[in-house]
């Protein structure tokens, strides 16, 4: 059957996002799901949209999910919605305004969403599914040597798998469940007594919109992107796929195969950008730090939703960007070590792989920043949702409406109020419908492989005597002069005790009546200690990648902290941070313990 250049490929977001990095509960298999296809359909309330209730009462009672996990599903769901930021602003003011569970309940109750898609959705869990034999050995048969994994070991190694960024692993998992799929869509009178699908099965016209979820394409070889359920409402496509106009639905035979042959790989996939992608020109060059560096983008020609940026190995080096070819982004920072990287854009979704020793400040980010693999990493960000696995002895400080999601392998992790702010921030937060409340950071899920608790152990919350803010070390244009929404009366408590500490230290100072000759020494030694903190800490290798090269500047090279084809991050602040009043700024940022 000849296709006439027609090609389908699976939507990149639904993976990214909304495929959980865990394996999922036996009680999503095929059986479960075809029982849920068949309750849905027979059930007042239900379809074509699934309200919170029933969905809960579905998922607690008969597939006996904890309701926690029923409610992460739910809103891992309508995370991937397209609401528009006042939408997302208006839902945020009315959540906060509930001050008892059962005001939350009935908020959520007003909640739903569409039955068909989300029965995909639930289906889409196991794309992270790993067998057993992989799970446990890799790609080999045992040998008598070969020690038996721990269930520690296994968990690790189930999180570290997952495919959420690869676009290959989302054309098999179509290709492989098409008829699942498929099945799910069909209505209860085209399956069998025992449930097995009838062979002339039709796929109603309208039940397409459901599989667009998962799937779109183009007639023009990617000029024109459209949802499935549009592509298969032009007559000759209809007529290729088993269309019929008298029961106004495909066959399902026939749509299968047709399906089968237009899938190919997604050409806005991460494949495609690191093949085809443009590269991006980082201005600021030190001692070739950035030499094996690995930067691209397809923002220039991916539609929304596709739109993907990737930084690879940025190693010993200061980045900052706020730039217009962020904003929207899909982006991965994947195996940075000992780097400082601000990106003040406002983003839609923030993957950090296998990250080292680092500090990674971002923008809002609407969806989720999802930290794999990572180790001594310290990440402050608002975030729709934040996800964590595989990691340890990371810090990180954020805000976010959604419980943080722990999966398996971390250890040592210290969760912090978001504790910094920049001039454009609010606006940033307005423009992807981010709020300052509700904020649960301090209340994180775990959630072990099928549904399994894990050990609380694997966490802490931040001592307020370890406090201290992040000052983002550029000038930028904006209106926002504090951390949005304050912070947590304990921690601001730590801090204004702190400041306190400072002032009788410098009245201290002050009252020793020093002479000239005392007071220089006494500068020198101050300024001494501190470089020598400054050194023994590794907080100088900020301060120094805060200094733009002789270089940055000439016409041909514009300087990192400049607008280069529209890139800018500010104007940055002296290197060693000081300020008109002659306070000191700590190497990471952080608020003036001391002046001169």
């Amino acid at each position: 059957m000849e296709l006439a250049g027609v090609s389908v490929w699976p939507r990149l977001e639904p993976f990214l996002l909304g495929a959980l990095q865990v394996a999922p509960s036996t009680k999503l298999s095929m059986h479960y799901l075809r029982r849920m296809a068949s309750y849905v359909r027979t059930r007042d309330g239900c379809y074509p949209r699934l309200g919170w209730l029933m969905w809960r009462h579905i998922a607690c009672s008969k597939l006996q999910l904890p309701e926690d996990l029923a409610w992460l599903y739910f809103e891992t769901f309508d995370l991937l919605v397209a609401y528009t930021p006042e939408d997302r602003l208006e839902w945020a003011e009315a959540l906060s305004q509930c001050s008892t569970p059962k005001e939350l309940e009935r908020q959520r109750s007003k909640l739903s969403v569409d039955t068909l898609q989300f029965l995909l959705f639930l289906h889409m869990q196991h794309l992270n599914r790993v067998s057993l034999r992989t799970s446990l050995i890799g790609d080999e048969w045992p040998s008598l040597r070969s020690r038996s994994p721990s269930s520690a070991d296994r968990e690790a190694k189930i999180t570290s798998q997952n495919k959420n960024w690869d676009d290959q692993a989302h054309l098999t998992f179509v290709q492989s469940h098409l008829s699942e799929l498929l099945e799910l869509l069909l209505e209860p009178g085209q399956l069998s007594g025992s449930g097995q699908v009838l062979r002339d099965s039709q796929v109603p016209l309208e039940a397409l919109h459901g599989l667009s979820l998962l799937l779109e394409g183009s007639v023009s070889r990617g000029r024109s992107v459209e949802p499935l359920h549009r592509l298969l409402s032009r007559p000759p496509l209809q007529a290729q796929a088993g269309y019929s106009k008298l029961s106004r639905s495909f066959g399902l035979q026939q749509l299968q195969q047709w399906l089968h042959q237009a899938l190919t790989l997604n050409p806005f996939g991460i494949s495609a950008c690191l093949r085809s992608g443009k590269k991006l020109a980082w201005a600021l060059q030190v001692e070739g730090a950035m030499k094996r560096a690995k930067i691209a983008r397809n923002t220039h020609m991916a539609p929304p939703g596709s739109k993907v940026v990737l930084m690879s190995q940025v190693f010993k080096q200061t980045l900052a960007k706020d730039s217009e070819k962020l904003v929207g982004s899909n982006l991965k920072l994947h195996r940075c070590t000992e780097a400082f990287i601000y990106l003040l854009s406002p983003l839609r979704s923030v993957c950090l792989d296998k990250c080292r020793n680092s500090t990674v400040v971002l923008g809002p980010v609407e969806c989720s920043v999802h930290m794999q693999g990572c180790e001594n990493v310290r990440l402050v960000c608002v975030t729709g949702r934040l996800v964590v696995g595989g990691s340890s002895h990371c810090t990180i400080h954020v805000l976010t409406p959604t419980r943080p999601l722990l999966l398996p392998g971390n250890a040592g992790l210290t969760l912090g109020p978001f504790h910094t702010y920049y001039p454009s921030l609010e606006d940033h937060m307005a423009s992807v419908g981010l709020a300052v409340v509700p904020n649960a950071w301090d209340q994180p899920l775990l959630l072990g492989a099928e549904g399994s608790s894990l050990d609380k152990g694997c966490y802490r919350l931040l001592p307020p005597a370890e406090f201290s803010p992040l000052v983002v070390p550029f000038k930028m244009e904006g209106d926002t002069c504090e951390v949005p929404g304050g912070l947590p009366p304990p921690y601001q408590e730590a801090l204004e005790a702190r400041e306190r500490r400072v002032q009788d230290w410098q009245r201290t100072v002050k009252e020793a009546h020093l002479n000239k000759e005392q007071q220089h020494q006494f500068k020198a030694l101050v300024e001494q200690k501190f470089h020598e903190w400054l050194i023994a800490t590794g907080q100088s290798q900020e301060l120094d990648g805060l200094i733009l090269p002789p270089a940055a500047t000439a016409p041909d090279t514009p300087a990192a902290g400049t607008r280069a084809n529209g890139d800018h991050a500010g104007q940055r602040t002296r290197p060693n941070g000081s300020r008109p009043n002659g306070s000191l700024r700590h190497g990471a940022g952080e608020s003036p313990i001391t002046s001169s």
